[in-house]
């Protein structure tokens, strides 16, 4: 199920980054306090973690924004950010989860979040959604408030605008509440953080360069870079990485340092699986025999190729950000009309300067991380800039690796994914079933037992008798809009010359068939002519008679080694009150005895309504559109 995004429908977001929106109650809340006090709200569960491209952050969008990721709130004053996931999803729901924990923390906002799926967190509830919700009618609708998810009523609001939803939400937020079946599906999905978000860490012992260990020991968050830049490689980052000018300085002869790194477990499996040669120019490392110490070293191998080819990447480009500095910042504040025109240096200018000073200094002990993921060159050259050497990480003692057996027995955990899954299906098309089963209940009468007395099996042969005698037209037979009525078709050619073929007992065949009749068993105009003379010339008529009994002996004598005839119900037999094939008496005639065409039609149609179980088939479609109900098996589970 997919539900639209916020932004418009000829922009679609990028399918790995998250998107999300904070609006205040009231318009003159100072959004430069609330956006320090979040900040400090879940920074204390961010500070450790290990984002895969982007880490967690928030801008202010002050109106008129044209870069807000949401056209529709361009005009409101707001909080907005997004956020790259990539491969891990963990780092999405990890969002959601701070997300919601903002929204309990700050009663009086309305969060807005979404991806390139739109409305995700309705994809998870998909099998708890009222009906009328579709993606269709989603938009505008779907918000977090009070720790809580809340869905804009259709009553109420039948095809909202943002600000129309926000101030439903201000002024009757009890009433937008999803369901308890919703909000648990949503909380289910997020109840293991922040544990969850620690667990998907991954600590490794590795052995690097002394250069990469001096920026990993400055700047861990780098190394997320590292592994993108290894991960996302192509022909020219490969040159780059063959050469290693940044952090092979003196080439081979550098030797290699132990260090500890901080990984998610989406980044350490995308370079333990992926086989690299190490270039030409990369120091020794230790034989395969040793298996511990050969798997740092390649893993360090793969993480310092990474740098380098980020690293070359982004001078070679020129996508390196200014960061965010005071000087950037202030430069930001004068475009988006903060200083209200005023000149520099008179009183009202420096004392927005001096909030706008404040702000900053506040601001930048959160927005470090994400500052440095903007500007990774400028922050390397001034690291390596810094003394160190290979002793420097030789007296410190590194911890070993963590187990990494999640990467390898992970089948467990899918299959018990899967089983919930499959269990949450099961459940919702038993609620379904039911619904269904209550509602015919209702419609067919209080009970079952007198509409089985109302059945009557010769409404079987009368309709199916009725539907082949009526004409149909060129479209063929349809089935009509009220299924009460007869339908209108009419067959009378076709009966004609099916009965003028097989000749019931008794009965003269038509020699006089109408042109233009077909049947499936005429022959060929060719085979008709020589026949025709052939009988003329050779047999009379009573020769003709003799060979035609003669054949017709000779069939049923045939036909009396098999068990064919016992498939029918002949005209001087009952039907056995057992169900399956009848079985002919053991006394019954030899000679031929008319089938009983009536009661052998609604035998069979039984029989296929009975090997149907209850779902629809063959025998049910058709009578149903003929307005005739077959009762159901009362005894059928007992």
């Amino acid at each position: 199920m997919e539900f639209p995004s916020s932004s418009s429908s000829s922009t679609r977001a990028p399918d790995d980054t998250v998107f999300y929106s904070i609006y205040p109650d009231s318009p003159t809340t100072t959004l430069q306090s609330l956006h320090l006090q979040i900040l400090q709200t879940v920074s204390p569960f961010t500070a450790d973690y290990i984002w895969q491209h982007q880490p967690f952050t928030l801008s202010l969008s002050i109106p008129p924004n044209p870069s807000c990721p949401c056209p529709s709130s361009s005009q409101l004053p707001h909080l907005h950010g997004h956020l790259r996931y990539g491969d891990n999803l963990d780092d999405e729901w990890f969002t959601v989860f701070l997300l919601f924990h903002v929204s309990r923390h700050f009663p009086s906002l309305s969060i807005r979040i979404w991806d390139s799926d739109g409305d995700f967190l309705l994809i998870e509830a998909a099998f708890h959604l009222p009906r009328w919700l579709n993606p269709d009618t989603s938009l505008h609708r779907v918000f977090l408030r009070s720790g809580h998810l809340h869905i804009i009523p259709k009553t109420r609001l039948p095809n909202p605008s943002l600000i129309d939803s926000l101030n439903f939400l201000t002024a009757s937020a009890p009433e937008s509440q999803a369901s308890d079946p919703v909000q648990r599906a949503v909380e289910n999905r997020i109840k293991d953080y922040p544990e969850q978000a620690r667990r998907n860490m991954h600590k490794a012992r590795v052995r690097v360069p002394a250069s990469v260990a001096q920026v990993v020991r400055h700047e861990p968050f780098l190394v997320s870079l590292a592994v993108e830049g290894f991960y996302d490689r192509d022909v020219d980052s490969m040159k780059s990485a063959a050469r290693m000018e940044r952090f092979l300085e003196r080439g081979s002869s550098e030797e290699l340092a132990r260090v500890s790194v901080k990984l998610s477990r989406a980044m350490y499996a995308q370079l333990v699986q992926q086989r690299f040669q190490a270039p030409k120019v990369y120091p020794e490392m230790p034989g395969r025999v040793d298996k511990e110490g050969y798997a740092e070293a390649e893993l360090g191998m793969k993480i310092a190729c990474g740098f380098e080819m980020m690293y070359q990447q982004r001078k070679r480009d020129g996508v390196e950000g200014k960061g965010t500095n005071w000087e950037v910042f202030r430069q930001s504040l004068e475009k988006s009309g903060y200083f209200q025109g005023l000149l520099p240096g008179s009183a009202e200018y420096q004392r927005l300067e001096q909030n706008a000073q404040e702000y900053y200094r506040n601001t930048s002990l959160h927005s470090r991380a994400s500052d440095l993921m903007n500007a990774p060159v400028r922050r390397i050259d001034e690291i390596l800039a810094l003394p160190y050497s290979v002793d420097d990480f030789k007296a410190q003692e590194v911890p070993p690796s963590d187990d990494d057996s999640w990467l390898y027995n992970g089948e467990e955990e899918l299959n018990s994914a899967l089983m919930e899954r499959q269990k949450e299906m099961e459940l919702y098309d038993l609620k379904q079933k039911k619904k269904g089963k209550a509602k015919k209940d209702q419609d067919d009468g209080p009970s079952s037992a007198s509409n089985a007395d109302e059945f009557d099996p010769s409404d079987i042969a009368k309709s199916m008798r009725a539907f082949v005698h009526t004409l149909s037209s060129y479209k063929g037979a349809e089935a009509p809009e009220d299924r009460n009525k007869e339908v209108d078709l009419d067959v009378d050619q076709f009966m004609k010359d099916m009965e003028s073929i097989l000749k019931r007992p008794g009965e003269v065949a038509d020699s006089n068939i109408e042109e233009g009749s077909s049947s499936d068993l005429d022959f060929d105009d060719s085979d008709e002519s020589d026949m025709a003379e052939s009988a003329d010339e050779d047999n009379s008529d009573g020769e003709d008679d003799t060979f035609r009994q003669s054949y017709s002996d000779a069939m049923n004598e045939e036909l009396k080694a098999t068990t064919l005839q016992k498939s029918f119900v002949r005209a001087n037999e009952q039907i056995p009150k057992h169900e399956g094939t009848s079985h002919a008496a053991e006394d019954m005639d030899e000679e031929f005895s008319p089938v009983d065409v009536d009661v052998n039609l609604v035998k069979s149609l039984l029989d296929s309504f009975s090997t149907q179980q209850g779902l629809p088939g063959p025998a049910s479609n058709l009578l149903g559109l003929m307005g005739v109900q077959f009762p159901q098996d009362a005894k059928k589970g007992k």
